[in-house]
């Protein structure tokens, strides 16, 4: 599981130092790839397996929607694999996508990690703060 908020950079080359409490999880390989909201998507390969397969048993899976969705995920994806320093290398095609330079937050999200620019993440926490207070307030189960 990854939890947890980060505040990190990007060095020159574009790598990223991951959080310690990450390496492990990801120490048999990784992908990196495009998600939502303009963030990078990190997930370790026994996820990308559980994605491919639950892929595979959605019906009707030969839609232009399954079609577009199995595209954009997997088509997205790069492996990669943290050096001896814990550090990923992130393409400059994902590092464009979703506006990586040099401050990054990492953000655990229970069965993946996302990487996102900080003054993006700043903005969007703080657009959806009131509509996490909302939830909350309506019965939604807490993690607490």
């Amino acid at each position: 599981m990854f939890v947890g908020s980060y505040s990190l950079r990007l060095d020159e080359k574009g790598r990223l130092a991951l959080p310690v409490r990450f390496r492990d999880q990801v120490a048999d390989g990784m992908v990196i790839k495009k998600g939502q909201e303009r963030c990078v998507y990190g997930l370790t390969m026994a996820r990308v397996a559980e994605q491919s397969r639950a892929a595979a048993a959605m019906a009707p899976a030969d839609t232009a929607e399954a079609r577009m969705r199995a595209r954009l995920s997997f088509g997205s994806m790069v492996e990669v694999e943290p050096d001896k320093a814990g550090r990923i290398t992130i393409p400059a095609s994902l590092r464009q996508y979703a506006g990586l330079d040099r401050d990054v937050v990492v953000v655990g999200v229970d069965t993946r990690f996302e990487i996102w620019d900080q003054a993006t993440w700043d903005s969007y926490e703080a657009e959806q703060e009131a509509a996490f207070a909302a939830m909350e307030s309506e019965g939604m189960p807490t993690l607490s």
